[in-house]
C-alpha cells in the first residue's frame, strides 16, 4: 500500500479529498440529529421527528437556518482576526483527516485503477494529526482575545490552558501504541493490529486517551471554556450566522476525528469487529471496512453523547488538578512498565504466569492503599474548617474552597 502514495493521479488525490469532505460533513449533519435524539430519549423527550425520516433532515434545515441569519460583526471586535478565528479553527479539523486510514487498497469503480482509502500517509502520521490539531485552538484563542469581551476572552484563555494540559496526557498515551507497532504510520498500526488490537494489552492507555479525547475537544463534562453558567457562552458569545457555524461544525469534525484516532490506534482501524472475519473472508476487503470504521467511530460519538446526558461539568481547577496530577504521572508510569516488559519479553524472560501474578499484586496494592490510615489535614484547610463560610461576601456567590462547607438553608435543615 505504501509504495502507492505519492504516486497516484491528480483526479484519484482529488477524488478522495473530495470524499472526505463530503463524508464529514454529512457525518456532522447525522451526528448533531443523533445527539438531540439520544438526548431526547435519556430524558423522555421526543426530540427531531418532523423534517424528513425520523427528523434526519433537523440538522440541515438549522444549518439553512444559521446561514440566512443576520452576520453581526461587534464594534469591540478587531475585525480581520474576528473573521480568521472560525476559519482556523475548522480547517485544521479536516487537514487531520489525509493520514487516517477507511480501509484497505480498493478498485475505484468503473475504472481499473487501484488505490488505498486513504488520501496519503507519513513515517510520522500520529505527530502529523497531534500537530494539525493543535493549530485549531488557535482559533478559538483569537477568536476570544478579538471580541472585545471579557467572557469570550475568558472562554479562549481557558481552552488553551486545557487544550495544553491534556494534549500532553493524549500525546504520552500514544507512546506505548509506538512501542508496540513500531511505528508512527497510521496504516502501518492498522496492519500491526491484524491479530490483537491494541486495547487489551494497552488498555491504561485506551482509557488514558479516552478521558483526554473529551477533554481536548471541548466536551462535557469538560466543556469548560463555553460553559454558560459562568461565561455566557464562552469563547463564540459574540458570534452569529456563518461564523458560529464554523465553530459548531469544527468542534463536530474534532469529535469524529478524535473517534477515528481512536478506532485506528487502538480498535484494529478499518478491520472487522472479533468473529465476524473468521466465518465470512470477504469482511476485511472491498469497502466493507469503510462500514466497520464508521461504526466504530459511531460508538465514540455515543460515548461523548452519553456523557453529556449523564454527567454534569467538572469545577475548572478540578479538571486542571485531574490532568496535571493523575493522567500524566500515571501516563508516565505505565510508559515505563510497558517499556520493562517488552523487554524482558524479547529477551524471553517474562511469561503469562509472571503478568499474572504481577496484576494480582499490583490490584492488592491498590485496595490496600484504601484502608490506609488518612493523613492529617492541613492547616491551612483546618482554619478554614473553623471559618464561618458566607458565599456572598464579596457581592456574587462564590463555591467553598476545599475544607469549608456552605451553611445550609432553614428549609433545608432536618
Amino acid at each position: 500500500m505504501s509504495e502507492l502514495f505519492g504516486h497516484e493521479s491528480f483526479w484519484v488525490v482529488l477524488l478522495k479529498a473530495v470524499l472526505i469532505f463530503v463524508i464529514l460533513v454529512v457525518y456532522t449533519l447525522f451526528n448533531i440529529w443523533f445527539e438531540r435524539r439520544v438526548v431526547a430519549k435519556m430524558q423522555h423527550r421526543i426530540g427531531p421527528n418532523v423534517h424528513g425520516p425520523f427528523g434526519l433532515l433537523q440538522s440541515l434545515a438549522d444549518g439553512v437556518k444559521l446561514a440566512l441569519k443576520e452576520d453581526v460583526v461587534v464594534k469591540a471586535a478587531d475585525k480581520l482576526v474576528y473573521i480568521l478565528a472560525p476559519i482556523l479553527a475548522t480547517i485544521p479539523a479536516f487537514l487531520a483527516w489525509s493520514v487516517i486510514p477507511f480501509g484497505p487498497t480498493v478498485t475505484i469503480p468503473f475504472t481499473d485503477t487501484v488505490t488505498p482509502l486513504q488520501l496519503t500517509d507519513l513515517p510520522v502520521a500520529v505527530l502529523y494529526i497531534l500537530a494539525v490539531t493543535s493549530i485549531g485552538v488557535y482559533g478559538i484563542v483569537l477568536a476570544g482575545w478579538s471580541s472585545g469581551s471579557t467572557y469570550s476572552l475568558l472562554g479562549g484563555l481557558r481552552s488553551s490552558a486545557q487544550v495544553i494540559s491534556y494534549e500532553v496526557a493524549m500525546g504520552l498515551s500514544f507512546v506505548t501504541v509506538f512501542i508496540y507497532a513500531g511505528t508512527m504510520s497510521t496504516s502501518e498500526i492498522v496492519s500491526a493490529q491484524t491479530d490483537l488490537w491494541y486495547f487489551l494489552p494497552l488498555f491504561p492507555s485506551f482509557v488514558i486517551y479516552v478521558i483526554a479525547m473529551v477533554g481536548e475537544t471541548n466536551r462535557a463534562p469538560f466543556d469548560l471554556p463555553e460553559a454558560e453558567g459562568e461565561l455566557v457562552g464562552g469563547f463564540h458569545t459574540e458570534y452569529s450566522s456563518l461564523k458560529f457555524a464554523l465553530f459548531f461544525l469544527a468542534e463536530y469534525v474534532n469529535m469524529v476525528t478524535v473517534s477515528a484516532l481512536a478506532t485506528t490506534l487502538f480498535l484494529g482501524g478499518w478491520r472487522a469487529p472479533f468473529g465476524i472475519a473468521q466465518f465470512w473472508e470477504g469482511a476485511n476487503h472491498g469497502y466493507w471496512p469503510v462500514l466497520w470504521f464508521l461504526g466504530k467511530t459511531l460508538l465514540f460519538i455515543f460515548m461523548f453523547i452519553w456523557l453529556r446526558g449523564t454527567l454534569p461539568r467538572m469545577r475548572y481547577d478540578q479538571f486542571m488538578r485531574f490532568g496535571w496530577r493523575w493522567l500524566i504521572p500515571i501516563s508516565l508510569a505505565w510508559i515505563v512498565a510497558v517499556v520493562f516488559i517488552r523487554k524482558l519479553k524479547t529477551e524471553d524472560m517474562l511469561d503469562n504466569q509472571f503478568l499474572v501474578i504481577a496484576a494480582v499484586v499490583v490490584g492488592v496494592l491498590a485496595i490496600a492503599t484504601f484502608l490506609l490510615p488518612e493523613k492529617k489535614k492541613d492547616p491551612v484547610v483546618e482554619s478554614l474548617d473553623d471559618e464561618e463560610f458566607d458565599a456572598f461576601a464579596g457581592g456574587y456567590p462564590v463555591p467553598p474552597m476545599p475544607g469549608q462547607t456552605a451553611p445550609e438553608k432553614e428549609g433545608q435543615k432536618r
